[in-house]
């Protein structure tokens, strides 16, 4: 690995490319220019609000994250999304229903009205419970991604933007295995000319955006830029990826609390999940197909993080189930239930129990902020392909081929300020602590 050398400062403006434009990048986009406003604080977001520590203890550094490493400033973001509404970025908050429209929304009524959704590469063959109007047409995939790369330059030069990004935070499409389309850049690229079936939209925008330069992340559990060709491309152009699938709320609660169940050793027989939500992603993940995508993005994570194969008397035989209902009561305010049975000492039975009432696009909504800027960071560093240090952020990560992916929070955490630590020129912190004692 190269050593750290200085990083380009984050001048001019920032282009920020959101492929869907519901409730989850609306929350985001009109959150910052909340906070931009000084009507809000960024709570939630590390790269505005936690701070790192440098050297030992006793030396007191603590200087916040956006101090350590040059992060593009929140007044150089500049916002740009694609849809199948064609609703602007007013009228789509009020739709969503996550903020408050008399103390959020009506304040910055221009600001967000004065964001319109360019036309979308969508099909419903892969989001099969959303449709609307704004869709591009084209001859075939190869020409809808040309279309977005058009798209991307235009958007560029429009607003003077020296820099982009683009974080997905649209629907989740069906399930999609790796095939032999997606084994090489050039079997992929045949693939687009041919309209081959398991080639989604979110791969056209991947594939776009890595053409472009422009870092990606997946905020999907769909298959998006996570195989074998588009992994290829952004180590050969140098452009960072990252993904996938938002960690905010059930599996949030399932990474903070299977690490401390084997820190101590406690053993678990089941762990029963469901959740209620009555949002747009409610909607699509009521369609078997895309809820397959899910659901297969949240069963991984207790595997990875327990170990079964090295605890079999632990965690060998788990009963593990997700289920997600459609209720459109409940709007963007999801209600988790976990029903956890575990044992202790001598085999002895024990149960925790949850119920989450949580907001998944206000989860969401930091996550797509620090992405956004640590992509940009890691551009400007000279890191491209996959950024494991951005673990932190995905209910399923991105790794190297062959490596398995980190799901324990903490250590994703530590990962990630260690990888700030080194970008920055600074000795990494161990815990070790043996140096006060001596």
């Amino acid at each position: 690995m190269r050593k750290p050398q200085r990083i380009p400062p984050a001048s001019g403006r920032l282009g920020v490319l959101l492929p869907g434009f519901g409730a989850v990048a609306t929350t985001f986009v009109a959150g910052v220019e909340a906070i931009r406003r000084g009507m809000a604080e960024p709570t939630g977001s590390l790269t505005q609000m936690n701070t790192i520590r440098l050297g030992k203890r006793t030396e007191g550094r603590t200087p916040l994250i956006r101090e350590l490493v040059p992060l593009a400033e929140l007044d150089d973001l500049v916002f740009g999304a694609w849809d199948p509404i064609p609703d602007n970025g007013y009228e789509s908050s009020v739709r969503a229903g996550v903020l408050h429209r008399e103390r959020h929304l009506d304040p910055i009524r221009d600001f967000l009205a004065g964001i319109e959704p360019m036309p979308a590469v969508f099909d419903t063959g892969y989001v099969k419970k959303l449709d609307g109007p704004n869709t591009k047409r084209g001859a075939s995939k190869r020409d809808l991604a040309e279309q977005l790369r058009a798209d991307i330059r235009a958007f560029k030069a429009k607003h003077g933007c020296d820099r982009a990004v683009m974080v997905w935070c649209g629907s989740t499409e069906v399930y999609v295995r790796p095939g032999e389309v997606h084994a090489s850049l050039a079997a992929f690229e045949k693939g687009m000319d041919e309209n081959h079936p398991d080639i989604a939209p979110s791969q056209l925008y991947a594939w776009a955006a890595l053409m472009e330069g422009v870092p990606y992340a997946n905020g999907a559990p769909n298959l998006s830029a996570d195989f074998e060709a588009l992994e290829d491309l952004a180590r050969e152009r140098s452009v960072p990826i990252a993904g996938k699938d938002f960690k905010t709320g059930q599996t949030l609660m399932k990474t903070i609390l299977a690490p401390g169940f084997k820190a101590r050793m406690i053993g678990l027989s089941g762990w029963f999940s469901t959740n209620i939500l009555g949002n747009r992603d409610g909607e699509v993940l009521d369609d078997p197909e895309s809820f397959k995508t899910k659901e297969v993005s949240k069963l991984g994570v207790l595997e990875h993080i327990l170990q079964p194969q090295m605890y079999p008397e632990l965690y060998g035989d788990i009963y593990h189930k997700v289920r997600i209902n459609y209720y459109p009561p409940r709007g963007d305010n999801k209600e988790g239930w976990d029903n956890i049975d575990i044992f202790g000492w001598l085999g002895y039975p024990m149960q925790i129990k949850i119920d989450f009432l949580c907001r998944d696009s206000i989860l969401a909504a930091p996550i797509v902020l620090d992405l956004a800027l640590f992509l940009d960071l890691a551009s400007r560093s000279g890191l491209g392909g996959i950024q494991e240090w951005l673990s932190f952020y995905f209910k399923s990560p991105q790794t190297a081929p062959g490596l398995y992916p980190e799901h324990d929070i903490f250590i994703q955490h530590w990962k990630l300020k260690n990888t700030l630590r080194w970008l920055a020129g600074e000795e990494q912190i161990t815990h070790l602590g043996v140096e006060y004692y001596e």
